[in-house]
């Protein structure tokens, strides 16, 4: 275990639990169906759903696979993050109000809307184990991050943390998720900020790291082909966006209280895609500088270079900061791990127990039936966990990447295409998902570094980051042309009218918008929520401030005075804001 670690550190990890606790505690009362459990009734401000949204699609992953590609090869991996502005920035434009104009509970409900019952459940039986993969993919990273910092086994870790998120996800319910992801995305930037900041002071400068990074080019190392990277780019841009605006998605803004909300909600999580992760990648990309032999540091990791961000911080942030960090990335995790969790059990409650077994199902037996749903789905991420960390040909970065082209993109083409085009048989949608999947499984079996050269007369060999990096690109343009190909080519095969009222019915609720008196609209006094996170902002920035306290020298007390002042500020504006709503229900 590293000294770095102090005693402070645990101190502060022990009162977030506490903290979490408090915010489940809180909201308890929030939760009385599935609508609240599931996606908060529909009745959260902007702020909140956009900070779930980000906080969704971001996880400690980005602390370690990711991170371990900037310690590699430098500020490539930041198109990953931009791409997933881009994303949301469309969301922004087309998509997020027509999400949130479905008027349901979960996604896979839209998705019975527009290509019926038996593409409900077809989606049900492919969201269920994708989701809970990604999710064990998250916890894996979480548990290489613990890992590091404990020196505890990494398997015995994922046990442990994943015990403890199921358990959290459990009580909590989308209105405690929701909530922490607000304090969290402010204390994450807060912190990672001071990390960099840190960073950069005992590196000389921004100067330095650009001048002393160990990377043939701005490509970064191991390129000899210049143009698989640049077409990499475009496939990670393409592949993001589509992922982001995509009908099985549609839960991020399903939690929206109107349209309105659920778009700002997209321009707060695109704004924090493009800045989040200029700060985030620099301690990393230092450590390529600082710490250039991890292996030493941390002999019992497979690949070492997954914990870049953890090792450089160790050495940089004062006693008590890094366990506020570990917090952080635990609550990262939590909320990415809710996709395998809780909205997994809401599809399987509301998609397949209610509607195929139990149709009079009182709320009450629903609500049961999702907590037990979440507890076998937390007992297969613990596992699938574990069997992630035995791949150890494979970085978690190109695990993430390529189970997000071969087998996600697959499913949510025709979910893209669903908003967009009226007049498609339902069989287009299963029906693209298995071309997509067969089009992947050749993919993969047929893309090969040697393969590659010999295709294209290449006078050298292509490394394998290279060959990595083309199952990516070939699993992007071949899949989006197989499934558009193959769905649009339905279109053309089928045109007999097929549940056209209900259809049509899809298609006006998603142009209506969601506003003011609308049944779907939550029903919460929306100050009460601003009100209550103003009391959880208070409290958490009030505990930073004690840890200036901590014997740090003045740099180190002045982190924790930042970071606690800018809490105490943002809980002082919801305050307000809360108190001008309340004022104008009154008078209305």
């Amino acid at each position: 275990m590293s000294p770095s670690f102090t005693p402070y550190d645990f101190c502060v990890l022990g009162s977030y639990f506490a903290f979490m606790l408090l915010v489940g505690w809180v909201f308890r009362k929030a939760i009385t169906n599935t609508s609240d459990y599931f996606r908060g009734g529909g009745s959260m401000l902007w702020w909140m759903a956009g900070s779930s949204a980000f906080m969704t699609q971001f996880s400690a992953w980005t602390f370690t696979g990711a991170a371990a590609k900037a310690y590699q090869d430098g500020a490539i991996v930041l198109v990953l993050y931009f791409a997933n502005g881009a994303g949301f920035l469309t969301s922004y434009f087309l998509t997020a109000a027509r999400f949130r104009q479905t008027r349901v509970i979960t996604a896979v409900e839209a998705i019975r809307r527009r290509f019926g019952k038996a593409n409900e459940q077809v989606f049900t039986w492919l969201q269920i184990p994708m989701g809970t993969v990604y999710a064990g993919i998250w916890l894996n990273a979480l548990g290489l991050f613990f890992s590091a910092v404990f020196g505890f086994d990494v398997n015995v870790t994922i046990i442990v943390t994943g015990t403890v998120v199921l358990f959290i996800s459990l009580f909590g319910g989308a209105w405690a998720v929701s909530a922490s992801d607000f304090i969290q995305v402010i204390v994450l930037m807060l912190i990672t900020v001071v990390a960099a900041v840190f960073t950069l002071v005992r590196l000389g400068g921004i100067g330095e790291l650009i001048t002393q990074f160990p990377a043939d080019s701005l490509l970064g190392n191991n390129v000899t082909t210049p143009a698989i990277i640049y077409l990499w780019i475009a496939a990670i841009v393409i592949k993001q966006v589509v992922n982001t605006n995509n009908l099985m998605d549609s839960s991020r803004f399903l939690c929206a209280r109107d349209t309105r909300e659920a778009r700002k909600a997209a321009m707060l999580a695109a704004v924090l895609f493009f800045i989040g992760p200029v700060i985030w990648f620099i301690p990393p990309m230092a450590a390529a500088i600082l710490v250039p032999d991890l292996g030493a540091q941390f002999p019992s990791l497979s690949k070492p270079s997954e914990v870049a961000y953890v090792a450089i911080c160790l050495q940089v942030l004062p006693a008590g900061m890094m366990g506020l960090l570990a917090s952080g990335m635990f609550a990262a995790t939590m909320s990415s791990m809710d996709s395998g969790l809780n909205r997994n059990a809401g599809v399987f409650v509301r998609n397949f127990y209610f509607t195929v077994c139990r149709p009079q199902a009182a709320e009450k037996e629903l609500m049961l039936a999702g907590k037990l749903v979440t507890i076998v789905l937390g007992v297969l991420v613990i596992l699938i966990a574990m069997g992630l960390n035995k791949l150890s040909s494979m970085s978690l970065f190109d695990i993430m990447l390529q189970f997000g082209t071969l087998v996600a993109l697959p499913l949510i083409v025709p979910l893209v295409l669903a908003v967009f085009v009226r007049r498609s048989p339902d069989w287009a949608a299963w029906s693209s998902i298995v071309a997509g999947f067969t089009s992947s499984v050749l993919i993969k079996t047929l893309v090969t570094a040697d393969n590659v050269q010999s295709l294209l007369g290449l006078p050298h060999a292509i490394s394998q980051r290279e060959a990595d990096d083309l199952i990516l690109i070939v699993g992007v343009f071949a899949n989006l042309l197989v499934c558009c190909g193959w769905f649009f080519l339905a279109c053309r095969l089928d045109r007999r009218p097929r549940r056209q009222e209900e259809v049509d019915a899809f298609f006006r609720d998603i142009e209506t918008p969601v506003s003011e008196g609308d049944a779907d609209m939550g029903k919460d006094d929306p100050g009460v929520q601003t009100r209550l996170i103003s009391k959880v902002a208070v409290g958490y920035g009030a505990f930073m401030l004690i840890m200036i306290l901590i014997p740090n020298p003045l740099g180190g007390r002045l982190a924790f005075a930042g970071c606690g002042a800018a809490l105490l500020i943002i809980a002082a504006l919801l305050k307000r804001s809360g108190r001008r709503m309340r004022d104008r229900i009154r008078q209305d």
